[in-house]
């Protein structure tokens, strides 16, 4: 009964011993990631202006009109300004233009973001994924006049801004 109880003293012993190598490898672990980050380069969040040959006049996004050319939700003719806020292109209600009746859009499908060069489309990870002209996006693209953007299956058309 004694040798029985001296070996189950010994394997719990052997248990603590083993947890605790177990708890100190994973706190040497932390520290030394956490110093390793500590020890990199840091970004910056200030950005210096852009090097130019003289002043300049600071450019203006141009915006311009998503027209829905053919969708099964949205009217065809339908126009959504773009201006300089980005917008959001799904089948889910939180989206700047929802497709809530288009079964092959995604809940969040594209995006077009307005920026100093030009509109951009981004496929934000959809499932059936965002064309542009029948090509797959598989990076952001720069939008130009008269573009057919299909997603799922609403085809919009990108207009640019009239000038004034």
């Amino acid at each position: 009964m004694i040798l029985g109880s001296v070996a189950i003293e010994e394997v719990l012993l052997l248990l603590k011993i083993g947890f605790l190598l177990l708890l100190y490898l994973f706190i040497w672990k932390i520290v030394r990631t956490a110093s390793r980050d500590l020890r990199a380069p840091q970004e910056s969040m200030i950005l210096a202006p852009p090097r130019s040959a003289g002043p300049a006049a600071p450019r203006r996004t141009q915006g311009g009109t998503l027209v829905v050319v053919e969708s099964p939700t949205l009217a065809a003719g339908y126009e959504r300004p773009l201006n300089s806020a980005p917008l959001t292109l799904g089948r889910g209600p939180q989206n700047d233009v929802s497709l809530d009746g288009d079964d092959y859009a995604s809940t969040r499908h594209a995006r077009i973001e307005p920026r100093r060069d030009g509109i951009w489309i981004e496929d934000v990870g959809s499932t059936n994924g965002t064309f542009v002209n029948g090509d797959r996006l598989a990076e952001p693209r720069r939008l130009k006049p008269g573009d057919v953007i299909r997603i799922g299956a609403t085809d919009f058309r990108f207009e640019p801004a009239r000038e004034r």
